[in-house]
């Protein structure tokens, strides 16, 4: 999969500390657990097919 979009958005601090904390825990980078977060999110809405 070739990953040519970005996203750009702002946290909070607190937010920001416990989302890299999850991503370090899961032995993934920040980017990496967000998309996987936003995947699962978007398949469990029906609104992209599961993998």
């Amino acid at each position: 999969m070739v990953r040519s979009a970005s996203l750009g958005i702002r946290i909070e601090q607190h937010v920001k500390d416990a989302l890299e904390a999850a991503a370090k825990a899961d032995r993934r980078t920040v980017a990496a657990y967000v998309e996987m977060l936003i995947i699962a999110d978007l398949e469990a809405k029906g609104l992209l097919p599961k993998a």
